[in-house]
């Protein structure tokens, strides 16, 4: 199986690598170009990514934005209403709330063993700053290979709380049964 993902940072990008080598590692991972990266319309930037998708063998396509503050199942449902309709049942659309550190920072307590910073950093409505600090993230290092080892160690079934990372979830394992690549249930394990 050949899975294509295109998203909007370096941080979006390290998630994804996790997850792919939590739960799919026998799969290619072809990465597209980052989103909003063309200076295109949104339906047409989606058009060429999807094209350069099927050009290259792609099977399934995931796509992560952030919502930046709008409520994410709006944003979620404007990337969908844009996205070509010939390619909706092989696409995931994860719209992380606020951004995808939010996702990362779902469960401070481990997060923070993880970097030894104190739990009530990542507590906050935008935990972006706390957690590039924490890491030490800047322009020069964006630390991805860390943040992919977060993703691949952490306990995923607490990340639940978020409900945008959780409609991103219930969407990758639909269509993990559907095409037989194992995405664990995170629901039994809480």
């Amino acid at each position: 199986m050949t899975i294509g993902f295109s998203v909007q940072g370096s941080t979006d990008r390290a998630v994804i690598k996790g997850l792919h080598r939590r739960w799919c590692r026998q799969a290619d991972l072809v990465e597209g170009r980052f989103r909003g990266s063309t200076r295109l319309s949104l339906r047409r930037e989606y058009n060429k990514i999807c094209d350069e998708f099927v050009e290259r063998g792609v099977q399934v396509m995931i796509f992560l934005t952030d919502s930046d503050g709008e409520p994410w199942r709006d944003v979620h449902r404007n990337e969908r209403s844009k996205f070509p309709e010939v390619h909706r049942d092989i696409a995931v659309h994860g719209v992380a709330d606020r951004n995808i550190e939010a996702w990362v920072c779902a469960d401070p307590e481990w997060l923070a063993r993880e970097t030894a910073v104190a739990p009530d950093d990542f507590r906050c409505e935008d935990p972006k700053a706390a957690f590039e600090r924490a890491l030490g993230i800047d322009r020069d290092d964006r630390r991805e290979e860390t943040i992919e080892r977060l993703v691949f160690e952490a306990p995923l079934e607490r990340w639940l709380r978020n409900s945008s990372f959780e409609n991103f979830y219930e969407q990758l394992r639909d269509m993990s049964q559907r095409l037989g690549c194992a995405v664990e249930n995170l629901r039994e394990a809480t």
